[in-house]
């Protein structure tokens, strides 16, 4: 992270300090920085993602088998347009 730092010139006020102070933060690109990584997600640990692989089997295979005894019917799905 980059810090920025002003500081006051004599007579300067401070409406001027925070304005030069507002255009070193938008000239190191912080604020733009900070927006991108607003949203980003860690990746998943590699435990985790075994352990939802393994709910996913286990939740198809359910399904596998109550669809084999007739609990449920048969979904047949339109094929994907590519």
């Amino acid at each position: 992270m980059i810090n920025v730092s002003v500081a006051k010139h004599g007579t300067e006020n401070a409406t001027a300090l925070i304005r030069r102070f507002t255009k070193r933060v938008q000239g190191a690109g912080i604020i733009r920085r900070v927006k991108a990584a607003r949203y980003t997600e860690r990746p998943k640990s590699k435990l985790r993602r075994k352990k939802s692989a393994v709910r996913r089997i286990a939740r198809r295979e359910e399904y596998a088998e109550k669809e084999r005894l007739g609990l449920i019917k048969e979904v047949v799905r339109a094929p994907r347009r590519g």
